[in-house]
């Protein structure tokens, strides 16, 4: 099983990724756990030079391809080995991340190139279980300033993050059967057993 984690900045997403991690260890299964953009050292490469508050020159669509080249990465020389294996293979972050940003947030790039280039990218892979995390923007960009990493496109302005979020929500009433939305305004120990409970239901179906 594939599942992929998203969220607006500041959604506390990425702070579930492990222990989710260990439970479904301790129910016996082999997990995989990477993040987009990285998981691998090149695609880690590529982040720190997307990510890098001084590179504030780069284009919509130059952010955009190189978010492919390190997913295309990550695709071929972790993802597809893991899930060949049978393992689940939990992502913070996957392509529906490139449509929100750089597709519903920078409102230059038409959504059918990005969906080809992000076919292209990941080879057609898709997530099985997608978890959104929403929450309100303003919240969330609030949990980031107080946070460690600040990057470049977390500085964009607050209408590029409303358009975001916006996108995440969309993107999620266009595939029911694969997202499920869960309120990032409750407490974290709520939220966390919420996701547990989509994952046994999908694991058990």
């Amino acid at each position: 099983m594939f599942i992929t984690l998203e969220g607006p900045d500041g959604s506390g997403k990425t702070s579930h990724v492990k222990p989710i991690a260990e439970w479904l260890e301790s129910l016996g299964k082999q997990v995989f756990v990477t993040r987009e953009p990285g998981g691998t050292s090149i695609s880690e490469q590529i982040r720190d030079v997307i990510h890098n508050l001084n590179n504030t020159e780069m284009h919509p669509r130059t952010e955009a391809l190189l978010y492919q080249a390190a997913r295309a990465q990550n695709v071929e020389q972790a993802l597809k080995p893991k899930l060949e294996q049978g393992m689940i293979v939990i992502c913070d972050r996957f392509y529906d991340s490139t449509l929100a940003y750089q597709g519903y947030g920078h409102r230059t790039i038409p959504l059918d190139q990005l969906r080809t280039i992000i076919k292209f990218a990941t080879s057609g892979l898709k997530p099985d279980l997608t978890i959104l995390i929403d929450l309100d923007v303003e919240e969330g960009l609030k949990r980031k300033t107080e946070q460690a990493e600040w990057n470049r496109l977390d500085a964009y302005d607050l209408a590029f993050h409303e358009r975001v979020r916006a996108g995440y929500l969309e993107l999620a009433k266009e595939e029911p059967s694969r997202w499920v939305v869960i309120p990032g305004k409750d407490s974290w120990e709520n939220i966390q057993k919420q996701i547990r409970v989509v994952i046994s239901n999908r694991l058990a179906g």
